[in-house]
């Protein structure tokens, strides 16, 4: 348990709820175009609820991520906000949909990385009409026109003779 909280005197009064503000140094927040900067930690603000089940977690993940676009390659930053609630139950195993509480700590590693990577997009973009880069040429399509002749197509070849005029 590398961020394990105590949680016994939340368990011992059900009912009860207590506030919890961290900022943890998590490695791996990441996917292949995006990821939270090991300089950058995530921001957690969490209610804590004792429940008869366990300990209910909810409340904002928040930092700042680096992306690069999937069509140009090119690095930009954005903001990372996710909502969690999530039950630390008693009992709980790796199958379940809950995560384990287990003499009287909660591990909220787990819980971070789960929700922070799934939120994390597939196909992240610098904007919403980029370009990307040339097949052929590798050139930067947003910076200036590519300098590539048209491509055809093999399938019309039997018919180009009829656009060569001379």
């Amino acid at each position: 348990m590398t961020h394990a909280i105590d949680v016994r005197d939340l368990l011992a009064r059900p009912g009860s709820s207590r506030e919890l503000h961290l900022a943890p140094a998590i490695q791996g927040l990441r996917t292949e175009l995006a990821e939270v900067p090991p300089d950058a930690p995530v921001r957690v603000d969490l209610v804590l609820e004792s429940l008869v089940e366990g300990i209910l977690a909810s409340g904002p993940i928040s930092g700042r991520i680096a992306y690069r676009c999937a069509r140009c390659l090119k690095p930009f930053a954005g903001d990372l906000h996710v909502e969690v609630s999530e039950l630390f139950a008693r009992g709980a195993s790796e199958e379940d949909d809950e995560y384990p509480l287990i003499d009287g700590m909660i591990d909220l590693e787990p819980m971070i990385r789960d929700a922070v990577v799934l939120s994390l997009p597939f196909s992240p973009l610098c904007r919403t009409d980029c370009l990307g880069l040339c097949e052929r040429c590798g050139g930067d399509r947003n910076l200036e026109e590519c300098t590539c002749s048209p491509q055809s197509d093999p399938r019309w070849g039997a018919l180009e003779f009829l656009l060569d005029v001379d």
